[in-house]
C-alpha cells in the first residue's frame, strides 16, 4: 500500500466519522426538540399559561397562529394564552401525535408537522361545551444559546366534532342503571387525591421545564384546589 493509498483511506475514514458524528448531533436535537413539543401538549392541557411561553424564543419572528388570526413576537404570544384563565372544569387536552421533524442543515433552526388530537371542556355561562378537536400544528424551531424552542408555532383545525351516541346502541346505554356498583378490590394503600375530570388536578412532572429547567407550577395549582381533587 503506498503513501496516496493510506492517505486516501484516512480520509475517507475522517469523512465517515464527520458524517456520523453529524447524523448523532441530528438524532439529539430531533429528540430535544419532541421533548419541546411535548411539554407543549402537556402544558395546554390546564393552560399552564407560563410555562407554555416559556417554549418559545426570545426573538423578534416569534409568533403563534391559531384559528383568529397569528400573535406576534413573545408578548403577543403571552397576551394570547393569558387570555384563558382555567377553572377546575377547563380542559384542552390536545395530544402532540405522529411527529415528523427535520433539522436544517446549519443546526440551529427545524421544521415540524404533528397531528393534534383530543377534547376539549370550555365552561361558559352555567355550563359546559365539550368536543373532540383535530388539527395540524406546524412548526419552526430555533436553538437559542443551545437550547431548542418554538420560533413560530401554527395550528390548523380540521375538524370539531361533539360526541354522539359511540359505540354502545342508544337504547343499550339509555338501560344501563346508574345505581349499580362494579366491587373493586380493596386498595393495599388508598388514593388520597383524584385527577378526573373535573377535579382539576394536573399530574404532576417528573422532568424540568425543557427550555428553562425549572420545575414547573402544578404544585402549587394542586395544593389550590378544592378538597377531595389533591
Amino acid at each position: 500500500m503506498t503513501v496516496k493509498d493510506l492517505e486516501t483511506r484516512i480520509q475517507a475514514l475522517e469523512e465517515t466519522i464527520k458524517s456520523q458524528a453529524l447524523e448523532i448531533r441530528t438524532l439529539k436535537d430531533i429528540e430535544e426538540i419532541n421533548r419541546v413539543q411535548r411539554a407543549y401538549g402537556y402544558y395546554l392541557e390546564h393552560w399552564m399559561t407560563q410555562e407554555i411561553v416559556d417554549l418559545f424564543a426570545d426573538n423578534p419572528e416569534t409568533s403563534v397562529t391559531l384559528a383568529p388570526g397569528t400573535w406576534l413576537g413573545k408578548d403577543g404570544v403571552q397576551r394570547y394564552f393569558d387570555h384563558n384563565k382555567p377553572d377546575n372544569e377547563f380542559l384542552h387536552q390536545v395530544m402532540q401525535v405522529n411527529g415528523i421533524v427535520d433539522v436544517n442543515p446549519d443546526g440551529k433552526t427545524a421544521k415540524g408537522r404533528w397531528y393534534g388530537f383530543g377534547a376539549v371542556s370550555l365552561p361558559q355561562g352555567k355550563g359546559i361545551r365539550q368536543s373532540f378537536i383535530s388539527g395540524i400544528y406546524t412548526a419552526t424551531y430555533i436553538k437559542e444559546k443551545g437550547i431548542w424552542k418554538f420560533l413560530k408555532l401554527q395550528f390548523d383545525m380540521l375538524y370539531s366534532a361533539r360526541q354522539n351516541p359511540g359505540w354502545v346502541s342508544p337504547e343499550r346505554a339509555a338501560a344501563a342503571d346508574p345505581n349499580v356498583k362494579v366491587e373493586m378490590v380493596v386498595a393495599d394503600v388508598p388514593r388520597t387525591y383524584t385527577a378526573y375530570y373535573p377535579s382539576g388536578y394536573i399530574v404532576p412532572f417528573h422532568y424540568n421545564h425543557p427550555v428553562t429547567r425549572k420545575k414547573t407550577s402544578e404544585k402549587a395549582w394542586n395544593s389550590s384546589l378544592k378538597k377531595g381533587a389533591k
